[in-house]
């Protein structure tokens, strides 16, 4: 018998992916029931062309998450913090998913979660600005206060916990043209340390991967799909871009003034991205990871792909 997997955010980035890697196992015994806020918006219509059920519901509405969870096996849930910047509402949004699927009686949920930053870094520590009050890295602790949700909501949760994505590299996360010396330069504040990156479909595919294993109920895991320096970072992207890309890594206090919409929180991330390397590349196996996705997607090989998405100017 077919089970139904519910992806929460099928538009986006990481459900997306899933909705694909479901689609594209037609003898899996899966099918995908898309969840998006607008059926009829142009993304959501691309995946009804690709054969996926569409159906309407919003992360603030519980009953329409009920309605569309229903007769599902298991879903998929993910948050979109960037939306809107506030950590309340993100786990306004989990609470929102956590009850509904419990509701709905879900066999399986993948949850896409986070670290807790302020495990390593506590509220008080002045290293980096503390943000909204109560975090460090807000989009990162707020969906790791949310694990507790599921947990105690009684959920069976897989507790998916990814990371940056090589898709960043080809907005204004990557390589930008200097105005005074027409240089590319990669200027994320790295220093010497290495970035867990992944590609998003790699995500989706790993969730897939996870919700066919009941054996995952309960645990956490943690992937990416390279660890590379800004130097590496610096030399994929030449290759893929034909002139050279120079890495100047900023610092982060740097990085936090550059003024754009969310700088403080980005800059935070990197800052605990940098300072707390071995332990986040450490957790994040890429052997283990390999084992669950085996097309799994180094930087080398995603850009092979999506080299033409980067910008040039």
């Amino acid at each position: 018998m077919t089970k139904t997997i519910a992806v929460v955010g099928a538009t986006g980035a990481q459900g997306g992916g899933l909705v694909r890697a479901i689609l594209a196992d037609p003898a899996g015994g899966y099918a995908v029931r898309a969840i998006t806020r607008d059926a009829t918006s142009e993304r959501a219509q691309e995946l009804v062309k690709l054969g996926a059920d569409v159906v309407e519901a919003d992360n603030y509405d519980e009953e329409s998450l009920v309605r569309a969870f229903q007769g599902a096996y298991g879903a998929f849930l993910v948050t979109n913090f960037w939306a809107h910047m506030s950590a309340d509402k993100e786990l306004e949004e989990a609470a929102n998913l956590a009850n509904a699927a419990k509701r709905a009686g879900l066999e399986h949920v993948v949850w896409s979660t986070l670290e807790d930053t302020r495990d390593h870094i506590p509220v008080t520590d002045d290293r980096m600005p503390t943000l909204q009050g109560r975090y460090k890295v807000p989009h990162f602790d707020a969906k790791a206060e949310a694990d507790r949700l599921f947990t105690e909501a009684g959920v069976p949760t897989t507790f998916l916990r990814t990371t940056f994505y090589w898709e960043n590299l080809a907005t204004g996360w990557g390589a930008t043209r200097d105005a005074s010396s027409g240089t590319l330069t990669l200027s994320l504040p790295m220093g010497e340390s290495r970035l867990a990156g992944i590609a998003v479909g790699d995500i989706g595919k790993v969730a897939y991967s996870l919700l066919k294993d009941r054996a995952q109920i309960g645990r956490t895991v943690h992937i990416a799909g390279d660890h590379l320096t800004g130097e590496q970072i610096a030399a994929a992207l030449t290759r893929a871009l034909g002139e050279p890309v120079v890495y100047r890594p900023l610092t982060h206090d740097a990085y936090r003034e550059l003024g754009f919409p969310g700088a403080d929180e980005a800059g935070n991330m990197l800052q605990y991205y940098t300072e707390f390397e071995d332990y986040f590349t450490g957790v994040r196996d890429l052997n283990e990871v390999r084992k669950l996705n085996p097309e799994l997607q180094t930087l080398e090989a995603w850009l092979d792909a999506n080299g033409h998405t980067l910008p040039r100017d």
